[in-house]
This record gives C-alpha cells, structure tokens and sequence, in this order.
C-alpha cells in the first residue's frame, strides 16, 4: 500500500519533532546536528549552482542585446550611407547649378534685360541652401537623440551590473553567515 503525500508530510514532521528528542536522550544529538548541517551545506552548494546557472544564463541574454544592438548599430550605418548618397547627389545638384551660374553669367553679360530672372534664380538657389542647412540641423538634432539614447543605455547597463554585483556580494555574504 502506497502512502499519500500527506501521510509523508506527517511522518516526517514526527521524526523532525520526535528524533531530535531521542537522540539527546542516547548522546547522538551532536552527530544528528553535524548531519544537518551538512545537508544544509548540500543545500546551499545546489543553490549556489543554480544562482551560477541564472547568471550565466542572465549573461548570454546580455550578450543576445549586445548582437540586437549590434545589428541596430548597422542600420544605422547603412542609414548613414544612404545619407551619404543623398549628400553626393546633392553635390551633382549643386555642379549643375554651378554650371548653370556659369552659363547665367555668360547671359548676364549679353543681356541685360533678364538680370532680374537672374537674380530671381539666385533668391531660390538661396533658399534651397536654406533648405539643405535645415536639413544638415535636423540630421544634428538626430545625432544627438541618438548619442542620448546611447547614453542612457549604457547608463541602465552600469545600473545593472552595480546591481548584479551588489545581489552576488550579498548571496556570498549569507552563504559565509550560515558556514559561520
């Protein structure tokens, strides 16, 4: 006949009450306490393994977030080369216009009549640097978003590791009480 699981708990808690009695009586007790405290070191040692296992395990999400940001940090690279690209067609944009100013100038110098086109033409040129300058502060202001989130996160990474120290030092901390 099996016992139940309630009728284990009751048992043991009957040795765990009525042994300690009897081995005081017989001289055992200091042996008994010895056992104890060796099964509470088993107990202790299990754990420590299993808190090693959660660190460990905690380190390679660390690691998996560094590969995420990583691979974000490469985005943002190929986002910068695009912005490149962009600056480069900008700079074509802009030979055109030179060439343009060139062949105004020639104009200009044969014909006096259009000189208020021109200068019309070079209001707008005026404005499209106005333009790209807006542009060249909007990308600024990117930057230095993307530098204070860098920095946030390196600060809650610091936090972290301050905290993962601070909760190791203690677990160690009460190991070597309860040896003691």
């Amino acid at each position: 006949m099996a016992l139940a699981a309630e009728d284990l708990r009751q048992i043991k808690e009957y040795i765990r009450e009525e042994l300690p009695k009897i081995l005081k009586e017989e001289g055992l007790l200091s042996k008994v306490v010895d056992w104890e405290l060796r099964e509470r070191i088993v107990r202790v040692e299990e754990e420590l393994k299993a808190q090693r296992e959660l660190m460990r395990q905690g380190f390679e999400l660390m690691e998996k977030r560094f590969q995420q940001i990583d691979k974000r940090f490469e985005e943002i690279n190929k986002r910068f080369e695009q912005v490149d690209k962009r600056f480069e067609e900008i700079n074509k944009r802009f030979e055109q216009v030179e060439k343009r100013f060139d062949l105004i100038d020639k104009r200009f110098e044969e014909i006096n009549k259009r000189f208020e086109q021109v200068e019309k033409r070079f209001q707008q040129v005026d404005k499209r640097f106005e333009q790209v300058e807006k542009r060249f502060d909007l990308i600024d202001k990117r930057f230095e978003q993307i530098e204070r989130r860098l920095e946030e996160l390196s600060r809650k990474m610091f936090h972290f590791m301050i905290w993962s120290f601070g909760f190791t030092a203690s677990v160690a901390a009460i190991v070597v009480a309860v040896l003691k």
